[in-house]
């Protein structure tokens, strides 16, 4: 079996705003080469943030980046550009993201030019070969974006993000603002195009639905942090996190068998300029015992390929993938009240 290879990675990465808000707090991570990694988590916690710091949308106050080895966290100038177009997103908003006085060609195009220094005849051929092949063909070149629906502008933005030829593509909420009718063509093209381009794909999404027909593996975002990394299959089969059982409790449940079990995940999410001691999970968790509340658990492998920060996680350490359905609350330490 073949050892995967990392493409991007970051190393104790943080962002902190200036009103001292610690978005993403120490986070490492890595995506490996052609896999689609989903990241998942309540609003507010800090996906958006970490994708966008990933790729030096906005600037992390600490920590690595590494793309294929190489430490972007500090390249300046002509390297940072030219790296810059192998690394792409795809934003959450298709009506704010797109410039409404251009031409769609020239939006698509835009990036070949200021990244790869093409010409513009060059450019302009492309963009619309890239237009056909989102599905919106190469006369919505001459068209400007008030002139198509939601779905479609999200298309564009996924054509833009193609044209420099990305290796790696951030996927920002890509199809939650748009309607459930058109959001399986969104996805499936996502899909496809990852497939048939050979991209690696960081995923952000709060719908584990979509997640789960997407991605090869799991990362659960909480506060800040990384608090579940898992296999997708093994994820959903058995979540290693409470946060993360409480996650998949919500989502309804389409296919026959035993009842999942109905988990109402009380209180917001605490102020992350202030997060809890501990646990930051804690103040939710109804498995919270005393060292919860006190010590701060690690991001730690509990089987191979999967990790989870609990200092009581739900599957066996060790063991095949099981559901943590014979716990209850009451088996712990000291319940949280």
């Amino acid at each position: 079996m073949s050892v995967p290879t990392p493409l991007m990675q970051v190393e104790n990465l943080s962002v902190e705003f200036a009103n001292k808000v610690r978005a993403v707090r120490d986070v490492d991570l890595t995506v490996y080469e052609g896999e689609t990694l989903g990241l998942v988590g309540e609003s507010g916690c800090g996906k958006s943030t970490l994708g966008k710091a990933m790729l030096r949308v906005i600037e992390a106050s600490g920590g690595d980046i590494r793309y294929r080895g190489l430490n972007i966290t500090t390249m300046r100038g002509t390297l940072l550009r030219s790296t810059r177009a192998e690394l792409q997103m795809v934003f959450q908003d298709p009506f704010g993201s797109l410039n409404p006085r251009r031409k769609v060609a020239d939006i698509v195009a835009e990036p070949l030019l200021r990244s790869r220094g093409a010409d513009k005849a060059t450019a302009r051929r492309t963009a619309l070969d890239l237009l056909d092949l989102v599905g919106l063909g190469r006369e919505a070149g001459d068209r400007r974006p008030h002139e198509f629906s939601g779905g479609q502008r999200q298309r564009i933005g996924i054509a833009r993000a193609l044209a420099p030829g990305p290796r790696f593509v951030v996927a920002d909420e890509p199809v939650s603002a748009l309607d459930v009718s058109i959001q399986a063509q969104v996805i499936n093209l996502l899909a496809d195009l990852t497939r048939d381009r050979g991209l690696t794909m960081l995923f952000i999404s709060h719908d584990l639905g979509v997640v789960r027909h997407v991605a090869d593996r799991v990362a659960v975002m909480y506060l800040g942090q990384i608090i579940e990394l898992a296999p997708r299959d093994a994820f959903f089969a058995a979540p290693a996190h409470p946060y993360s059982e409480a996650l998949l409790a919500s989502v309804p449940q389409l296919s026959p068998g035993p009842a999942r079990e109905r988990i109402v995940l009380e209180g917001e999410l605490p102020d992350p300029a202030a997060p809890p001691p501990g646990c930051t999970y804690h103040t939710r968790c109804r498995y919270a015992a005393e060292k919860c509340r006190t010590v701060t658990p690690p991001l730690a492998e509990v089987q191979p390929g999967r990790s989870v920060r609990c200092h009581l996680p739900l599957i066996a350490v060790g063991s095949p993938s099981s559901s943590g359905s014979d716990r209850s609350p009451a088996a712990t330490e000291r319940p949280n009240s």
